[in-house]
């Protein structure tokens, strides 16, 4: 892998001052950031990224989930480099497209499950779950059935902060004191095995949540719901995995009620789980959509995409009357640069078997990191492949959480930090979701460091009186 990058120089104070005095961050922690500010990172290549005095670090989370094929791929800025030279931007509206657009809509339908051959291009994750809703409304509208306008969705699901996905989020912090839209919305359970109720067998807990779904059902009225969303694996909520089964009873019972099943795979797509789509290869569904962004441009430029099935299209393409258009969309739907950048990416993702990495190193990443038990603040460790998380216990036979002031997660991530692996800190979780590139020994050093950090954040946790 090379990278032909120009050097740059920065002065670390003033740069830092400026982030903090004009630069509002998503999720900022303004307790903390007036006096600490943000961390600048500058540079990056392979797995690694170097902070604006230099520092280098193993990136532990892909940017935020979506660096899959890895750092500095000249040739990636390469294929931007030249579609914005040659056209950077034209309309997509109406009787206009461009090449990388078109090329891209019809390589995600060869990718795809082999009914979901219709693409609707966004900018990222949130946009593509916003117009996706707008479409299923508009769709159950043409039909005829507009009562059917209430969306499924669960607790601790991570659909983005768009206004309509936002809603759909049901991670309760991400909304404090924010508006939502929820006379449209009801959230069912979350599918936690680690916190299921100690007397159930994970058979007789995806039992449960069926049950749920369908008593949820019968409340609401199939006639007033429209669709079911779902994480196959949840990203943000804490990588929490389903019980043997559960997406496809769930889409079962969703199919039985015409209520559309709608997979958001912006997390789980291009190979995080060692295939491009997980829904149909992983967990055995047949959504009517997949919602995908972050690895599908491995975060190289902005983009989104609602990928639709032959049957929906049917409805959504067939003429409202004389003069009626589907009139919804961005500016950016289909941005050739950004097209462009994914078409590269996928390029590199097949060439390279960057899944048949991930099928080969991710089981080896989750054995090893269940090496981290040992330690006192570890309860569990789960995910599939590169989407893993740890989370953190004052009490393993309990399960009781560390309180909030704690700060375990932080201080975890910050022990990793200081010896080189950046990690991502949710509340009590300790997440990694890496490069697909990594590969064994690599493993290997990333669980030193975590092995240090958690001994490390241990003995802190005690000397602060919160073990």
């Amino acid at each position: 892998m090379t990278n032909n990058k120009t050097s740059v120089t920065y002065d670390a104070q003033d740069l830092w001052q400026k982030d903090r005095n004009h630069f509002i961050h998503p999720f900022t922690d303004f307790s903390l950031f007036h006096e600490k500010g943000c961390d600048l990172i500058t540079n990056s290549e392979g797995i690694y990224v170097e902070d604006v005095r230099g520092n280098r670090f193993i990136d532990g989370i892909a940017g935020l989930w979506c660096v899959n094929v890895g750092h500095g791929r000249a040739e990636i800025g390469q294929a931007m480099a030249d579609q914005a030279t040659r056209m950077a931007y034209f309309s997509t509206f109406n009787n206009l497209s461009n090449a990388p657009a078109t090329e891209l809509a019809a390589k995600l339908a060869e990718l795809a499950p082999s009914h979901l051959n219709h693409v609707f291009y966004s900018c990222g994750g949130s946009t593509a779950n916003d117009a996706t809703i707008r479409l299923v409304h508009y769709y159950f509208n043409r039909l005829g059935k507009p009562t059917k306008k209430h969306i499924l969705s669960r607790n601790n699901a991570y659909h983005g902060t768009t206004y309509m996905a936002a809603s759909l989020t049901g991670i309760a912090s991400n909304n404090w004191e924010f508006d939502t839209l929820d006379h449209l919305v009801t959230h069912l359970s979350e599918a936690n095995c680690y916190r299921r109720p100690e007397a159930m067998t994970e058979a007789e807990y995806c039992d449960h949540l069926v049950d749920e779904l369908e008593s949820a059902i019968e409340r609401i009225g199939s006639d007033n719901i429209a669709a079911f969303i779902a994480e196959p694996i949840m990203g943000a909520g804490g990588v929490l995995m389903a019980p043997q089964g559960y997406h496809a009873r769930m889409q079962a019972v969703c199919r039985a009620n015409h209520i559309l099943y709608i997979a958001d795979e912006v997390v789980t797509g291009f190979g995080r789980l060692g295939h491009f789509f997980a829904s149909e290869a992983v967990f055995d569904t047949q959504p009517d959509i997949i919602n995908v962004a972050k690895g599908l441009s491995s975060g190289y430029a902005p983009l989104g995409a609602t990928l639709i099935s032959d049957e929906l299209y049917a409805v959504l393409s067939t003429p409202q009357g004389l003069g009626g258009v589907l009139s919804t969309g961005f500016t950016y739907s289909g941005h050739p640069v950004s097209c462009a950048a994914a078409l590269k990416n996928i390029e590199i993702i097949e060439r390279e078997g960057i899944c048949e990495n991930v099928r080969d190193v991710g089981p080896y990443l989750e054995r090893k990191l269940k090496t981290l038990a040992v330690h006192e603040t570890v309860g569990d460790i789960r995910g599939s492949h590169f989407m893993m998380a740890i989370e953190n216990v004052a009490d393993k036979t309990t399960k009781e959480l560390l309180p909030v002031e704690a700060r375990v997660g932080d201080r975890v991530a910050a022990e990793a930090q200081k010896r080189g692996l950046i990690i991502r800190p949710v509340g009590h979780l300790s997440i990694i979701s890496p490069p697909l590139i990594w590969s064994r020994q690599v493993v290997d050093e990333v669980v030193a460091i975590l092995d240090e950090a958690f001994a490390a954040t241990t003995l802190s946790l005690k000397a602060d009186g919160y073990l």
